[in-house]
């Protein structure tokens, strides 16, 4: 069965045929495959490079907040399950501490145009604390007229209040953890929030007057099925978020503790968890929603359905983003950045992060530093993984490559994906058709040489 919709097509055989696990591609080369070769006198050589030009792109921010009151059995993030919030007075001292090494080495030129805070649950922190927060980055760096603020929200422990606090410092966009809204399902992946919780939230952050409000959905969670799904996105299109995210669940138990808390007997089978995703995009569609890419759909209006019309769609850690590439600095324990033609992840414990900080040292635990075959492949696959079209003479203009001859190999391997209509090739460009949009991550992967080289990473499934 094939059925168009909007301006992609839902086809049931051809995802049971092309539905393999790949890498998500918010960076290229993945994290997995960076390594501790990249220290962090590394990563202060390319805070100076940076320093030391005068054309630079404005800088993404990525705080990352580990701390949560309660444990989401479904979670892979790096959290810090504790009720003690007296733990973020000193965390937010040695975030200003990194926040000063990292000026130090950046120089003057700090214009920021993103800032997004993550977690664990960035509202665990007071209003009082966000506002400390706040004061902390602009006394390093100085925000654009038009920055995006995003942030994500819990909406089990938000209060109305700490939404306009939040609102009032400058925040823009921001982002619940829906899941599902079926009470059996909650219960089985320990995170209870009725409906009228979340309502309340997204009342709150319209009347606050955020521009953009995006909720996260999961399908594959234990306990679902079809039709308790479809009443959890009935509710939810109700609340007419900007953005939805509909994820699937990868459950990984040997990576994540928390997941061994799931019953797997629970979980609902491949078919059953395909028929959920047919039937939640469908209804999305249907609904006036716009499929962006991956798992990604936004009202037509939102500032990332208009990126996508006029191709200026981009994407990285925090997945697809309205703004032109930026430099990303990342503050706290696991966050990532990305500056020049490298990657950087900080440690995943706060006491390396401590203990590191005390002694002066930036918080880097590995990276990776990018040759120009990185630089050419990540430019193609974030290209295709932005649905836009692959321009091949400017392509070989920018990297002096002939690309027919550099990725023959690639080409003839593409081909399959031609024969089935995902994408065109021809001598002008290799374009994703409304098909292939679904199926973007499998071409994407494609142009991946680190996916022929051994690693120890599980990726999730395509669809």
């Amino acid at each position: 069965m094939t059925t168009p919709i909007d301006d992609i097509e839902l086809s049931e055989e051809l995802i049971r045929k092309f539905d393999k696990s790949g890498p998500r591609y918010t960076s290229y080369p993945t994290a997995d495959r960076f390594n501790t070769g990249f220290t962090e006198q590394t990563y202060i050589t390319y805070l100076e490079q940076r320093a030391g030009r005068t054309n630079n792109p404005p800088l993404s921010l990525y705080l990352h907040l580990p701390f949560c009151e309660s444990l989401c059995y479904f979670c892979a993030c790096n959290k810090i399950i504790t009720k003690d919030h007296s733990r973020t007075t000193e965390y937010l001292r040695y975030l200003e501490k990194e926040m000063a090494l990292v000026a130090a080495r950046i120089g003057p030129d700090r214009l920021t145009a993103q800032l997004h805070l993550g977690g664990g649950t960035p509202t665990f922190f007071s209003s009082d604390e966000l506002r400390q927060l706040m004061a902390m980055i602009r006394q390093h760096f100085t925000f654009t007229e038009d920055a995006e603020l995003g942030v994500e929200i819990d909406p089990r422990t938000v209060k109305p209040e700490t939404l306009a606090v939040l609102a009032e410092l400058g925040f823009n966009r921001n982002s619940f953890g829906v899941q599902d809204f079926d009470p059996a399902v909650q219960q089985a992946v320990n995170r209870i929030q009725p409906f009228s919780m979340v309502e309340a939230a997204v009342k709150e952050s319209r009347k606050a007057h955020f521009q953009s409000v995006n909720a996260d959905l999961i399908y594959g969670l234990p306990k679902q099925n079809i039709e308790s799904f479809g009443r959890t996105l009935d509710s939810l299109i109700a609340l007419a978020p900007d953005r939805i995210a509909l994820y699937n669940y990868a459950h990984l138990p040997s990576r994540f503790k928390a997941q061994r808390q799931i019953i797997e007997a629970d979980l609902p089978s491949a078919e059953e968890r395909l028929q959920i995703f047919l039937m939640s995009t469908r209804r999305l569609l249907d609904a006036g929603y716009i499929y962006i890419g991956l798992d990604h759909f936004s009202r037509p209006d939102d500032e990332l359905n208009k990126a996508r019309q006029d191709q200026s769609l981009h994407r990285n850690f925090q997945g697809y983003t309205t703004r032109a590439e930026c430099d990303l600095i990342g503050f706290g324990v696991s966050a990532i950045g990305k500056v020049g033609d490298s990657y950087s992840q900080s440690v995943r414990t706060i006491k390396e992060y401590y203990q590191l900080l005390d002694e002066g040292m930036l918080p880097v635990e590995k990276g990776i530093a990018l040759d120009k075959d990185d630089l050419l492949r990540r430019d193609v696959i974030m290209t295709l993984m932005c649905s836009m079209p692959l321009s091949i003479a400017k392509t070989n203009a920018a990297y002096g490559i002939d690309f027919t001859t550099y990725f023959a190999e690639e080409i003839a391997q593409l081909r399959q994906y031609e024969e089935v209509g995902f994408i065109t090739i021809d001598a002008d460009a290799i374009r994703v058709t409304p098909k292939g949009r679904l199926f973007v991550r499998a071409v994407a992967m494609t142009f991946d040489k680190y996916l022929k080289k051994v690693t120890t990473a599980t990726y999730s499934k395509l669809i």
